[in-house]
């Protein structure tokens, strides 16, 4: 079976909603262990049902990404016995705004989990992939590579975000460590429900159609379409594929100009 995760222990970030939780499924539908790190167990219980109701197998930590020792106690709780095969960094916060309307507190706020939390996250994991290899996927953005009116913080976090997947990937190649990130461009997650709801009450369809818009394929990303790319990338299939960033975007990158 092509992209056959048997045997495979799976740690996924934030892995209990949107984006997380297609990835989650994913993997676990392919046959890999899945442990979900989640800030607040309750956030992953509908993805561990979906799991369990298809024969998959998936474990929640508590764990805050930005508290490395909260994330080494959880790492080495699911290597035992068995290592780790795949990390995938995706919990990740968003902020809106320029350089002048970003407080001090929201800058740190954003750093804290899109970047220390990745950080934290693979600093943990790598002693264990290197026994005997693995596969690593950072969750970037297109914002990691142009620019995004009023995503000054968020921004610089993405960018990071690659950055540190270009140095991993370079490091461990003699271990057979794979690194990789992907740069969705909007997705259709909860996330963007909420922001329309919260900011636009009365111009929600309005405003989802124009969010939409932005891509030039004309809607906005699946969580399931960004699942499968990560379950390329984590897979043997993949084994040829290192150090790189993975646009899907729907033509946003390449494709917005007149």
């Amino acid at each position: 079976m092509k992209f056959d995760l048997s045997g495979k222990k799976a740690i996924v970030t934030g892995g209990g909603s949107g984006i997380g939780r297609a990835i989650s499924a994913n993997l676990a539908l392919q046959g890999a262990e899945v442990h979900i790190f989640e800030l607040k167990a309750s956030n992953a219980k509908e993805v561990l049902g979906e799991i369990e109701a298809k024969g998959g197998k998936g474990f929640v930590h508590e764990c805050n990404v930005s508290v490395q020792k909260e994330v080494k106690q959880a790492v080495e709780k699911v290597a035992s016995g068995h290592g780790i095969d795949i990390l995938v960094n995706n919990a990740g916060i968003a902020h809106i705004g320029n350089v002048e309307l970003t407080k001090e507190e929201d800058f740190d706020r954003i750093y804290q989990v899109n970047v220390k939390g990745v950080y934290n996250c693979i600093h943990s994991v790598i002693p264990f992939m290197k026994e005997k290899g693995g596969s690593i996927i950072n969750m970037a953005s297109i914002a990691a590579t142009v620019g995004i009116k009023d995503r000054f913080a968020y921004s610089m976090s993405k960018g990071a975000a690659l950055t540190m997947m270009y140095s991993v990937a370079k490091d461990y190649l003699e271990y057979n460590i794979r690194c990789n990130s992907i740069s969705p461009a909007r997705v259709h997650t909860p996330f963007v429900d909420g922001y329309l709801k919260n900011n636009f009450p009365d111009a929600i369809e309005e405003k989802f159609q124009q969010l939409s818009r932005t891509q030039p394929i004309g809607r906005m990303g699946k969580p399931q379409e960004i699942a499968d790319l990560a379950l390329y990338l984590c897979s043997n299939e993949a084994s040829f594929v290192t150090g790189t960033d993975f646009p899907i975007d729907g033509g946003f990158i390449r494709l917005n100009g007149d």
